[in-house]
């Protein structure tokens, strides 16, 4: 797949991310706002907690379908911004750009982790049993802040493509013809002797 091709299907896969993702946060605040007391206790917290179990494990596998690419979106963003004309709007989507870059860091890093924990395992732990899914629910707990600021931030690198595409190319003006040097018949006319 071409380069380009290649990042737009990168950018409508991040799209999808980002959709799943407000989903899934609207459906934790409708959540929260009935399973908690005015101060933001939770009623059960048994049940409460279950339920941002889920929030992070759905969040997790929403952004699985973007974390390959990530890196190579978020470098493509950071070359089409520098060719922007710099202000305000550079500079916010530069910072989110840092933000993104970051918490992709520690994304990978608490994958990482989770997978040397997972090697560690008893051959009985599997998904299902507590000894596997306890640790897996760590990792996602950790990890959503991070993916949190994916989705608050990640329409930024959308944003920036959308921007740089919707730019004029500049495209280099022509060289300037230089003037035909004057021919030996063309040299005598007009001239006084």
């Amino acid at each position: 797949m071409p380069p380009d091709e290649a990042h737009q299907h990168a950018l409508r896969r991040l799209g999808v991310f980002l959709r799943e993702a407000e989903d899934t946060l609207d459906s934790w605040d409708e959540y929260s706002d009935l399973h908690t007391d005015v101060d933001g206790w939770p009623h059960d917290e048994t049940a409460y907690g279950r339920r941002q179990s889920h929030r992070d494990a759905d969040t997790w596998r929403a952004f699985t379908t973007v974390r390959d690419t990530a890196a190579a979106m978020l470098d493509t963003a950071e070359a089409q911004l520098s060719r922007m004309p710099s202000g305000s709007t550079s500079l916010r989507r530069g910072w989110h750009l840092k933000v993104l870059r970051t918490a992709l860091k520690e994304i990978d890093a608490l994958q990482s982790e989770w997978l040397g924990v997972r090697d560690t395992l008893p051959v009985s732990a599997r998904p299902g049993t507590e000894q596997y899914d306890e640790p897996l629910a760590e990792r996602n707990a950790e990890a959503w802040a991070y993916l949190d600021a994916w989705a608050l931030h990640g329409q930024s690198v959308i944003d920036i493509d959308t921007a740089a595409r919707a730019r004029p190319s500049r495209k280099p003006a022509p060289p300037a013809l230089a003037p035909a040097p004057p021919s030996t018949a063309d040299s005598t006319v007009g001239l006084r002797r």
